[in-house]
């Protein structure tokens, strides 16, 4: 086998026929299309069970809890810090 045959690929070959372009739809039948897909897609969403969805809901309140600490933690950090370099007066000795 030559090295012409082998690096050549699918993509860079003519060979083959050119593809055909689809004559583009009037309006009103590209939205009956479109809603025909997001009915279609919406037959596949599977809701989830009374079980899955409280877990689902505890999961993001306490992912939302423990960020609210750590965003405070950081503020009050960062508070006390710029009122030190700036010659405030810290949090703690109000």
């Amino acid at each position: 086998m030559s090295e012409d045959q082998v690096t050549e690929t699918a993509a860079s070959s003519s060979k083959g026929r050119p593809a055909k372009k689809a004559a583009k739809a009037n309006f009103f039948a590209r939205i009956a299309l479109f809603i025909r897909q997001v009915i279609g897609e919406l037959k596949k969403v599977v809701a989830p069970t009374r079980k899955e969805l409280i877990n689902y809901t505890l999961v993001v309140l306490v992912f939302v809890a423990i960020m609210m600490v750590i965003v405070s933690l950081l503020d009050i950090g960062f508070g006390s810090v710029v009122g030190w370099v700036f010659g405030g007066i810290a949090p703690w000795d109000r």
